[in-house]
């Protein structure tokens, strides 16, 4: 199979969709190829802020997110010993502390409002395999697998938003510098009891995090923080004393959760990782999300800052296409506007991480 386009977008998650959307909106012909076969695929990082909601707001496609399903947090809560000992609500003019949107939602909502465009292609279960160059090294074009079949794309960009193990980013050969955070999450999904509010709850369980996220469609996300690589050890032990802790904590999750993990195979494991990469563009590729900026959880900052990356992207393809100029220098622009606000989020995340047990000092009345 032969295609033509554009630009070529590797990557169909939130990031990727909204581009492809903004293109497509723009008359611009593109093609979205996403690895998996369907968008159900499980994911984790699904909390939207003021920064996310703002860029579905400036495309009016808050609403059409909203009829999908999606919550809004009415607080984060910060738990000791039974007792709530710091709230964080809606600061003045706000809604909401964060909203929980399942990414299938918001996935369908960007593919439903992009595929009316006829210059507008989504590939499902497609997987890159190489990128082509022309004589002076610049990208246009690549090949992937759908199925057993191989597809050639000719495009003028090729864009990455393919997420932490970026194949765009191996094959054009940029590098990164990956940053440890000391400690891994382990994730479990629990139907919510009746009556359970929307809000974010944290404990400490042995100096460790506890997190629950109240989860559109009446579940609750709990994430464990462990050691750094001790998941192999830990799954050699039994796992009830472990699930006994969020018991512990919260005990009006008792029955749900002894109903709901039964085994180690209840948890999916999160590998805590951020990454920095020196460049996100050369001459026909850019790369943008997680693929140029890993974020780690704290914050929820990583779908957030990839839909902004996306807005910006789209005026600089726009831009580039009009200009006939795909070189570095013009798809650079796209870092130079966002580079120092990825960069300042990272740094905060590991502060907020350093920094966690303060949340839970109990002040000393004299």
């Amino acid at each position: 199979m032969n295609l033509e386009a554009d630009v070529c977008i590797v990557g169909a998650g939130p990031g990727g969709a909204l581009l492809g959307y903004l293109l497509a909106k723009n008359g611009i012909s593109t093609i979205v190829l996403e690895r998996h076969a369907g968008i159900d695929k499980e994911f984790r990082g699904e909390h939207l802020n003021q920064d996310g909601e703002h860029v579905l707001k400036k495309y009016n496609l808050i609403d059409q997110v909203k009829q999908a399903g999606m919550l809004l947090m009415e607080r984060v809560e910060y738990w000791h010993h039974g007792n709530v000992i710091k709230t964080i609500t809606p600061a003045d003019g706000e809604q909401h502390v964060g909203i929980h949107v399942p990414q299938r939602n918001l996935l369908n909502v960007l593919i439903q409002q992009s595929k009316p465009y006829k210059d507008y292609n989504l590939m499902m279960g497609t997987k890159v395999t190489e990128l082509l160059f022309t004589k002076n090294g610049r990208v246009n074009g690549l090949k992937a697998l759908k199925g057993d079949e191989e597809v050639i794309i000719r495009c003028k960009i090729v864009v990455g938003a393919d997420g932490r193990f970026s194949t765009v980013r191996k094959l054009a050969e940029m590098p990164f510098t990956t940053i440890k955070h000391g400690y891994d999450l382990l994730w479990a999904k629990i139907p919510s009891p009746k009556d359970w509010e929307p809000t974010i709850k944290n404990t400490l369980v042995d100096g460790k995090q506890l997190a629950l996220f109240t989860q559109a469609g009446g579940f609750i996300q709990i994430g464990w923080n462990i050691e750094e690589d001790s998941f192999p050890t830990l799954k050699k032990q039994s796992f009830a004393p472990f699930i006994e802790q969020v018991i512990t904590a919260f005990p009006e999750l008792t029955e749900t959760v002894r109903q709901h993990i039964q085994s180690w195979n209840d948890f999916i494991l999160l590998k805590v990782q951020s990454c920095q990469c020196p460049a996100w563009a050369k001459d026909g590729v850019v790369i943008f999300g997680d693929a140029a900026h890993t974020m780690s959880p704290t914050g929820a900052f990583g779908i957030n800052c990839a839909l902004l990356d996306a807005d910006i992207l789209a005026d600089v393809i726009i831009e580039a296409l009009d200009k006939q100029d795909v070189s570095t220098a013009q798809l650079r622009k796209l870092e130079l506007v966002r580079r120092d606000h990825t960069e300042k989020l990272q740094k905060q995340q590991m502060v907020k991480e350093e920094t966690y047990q303060k949340n839970f000092t109990i002040p000393v009345l004299s």
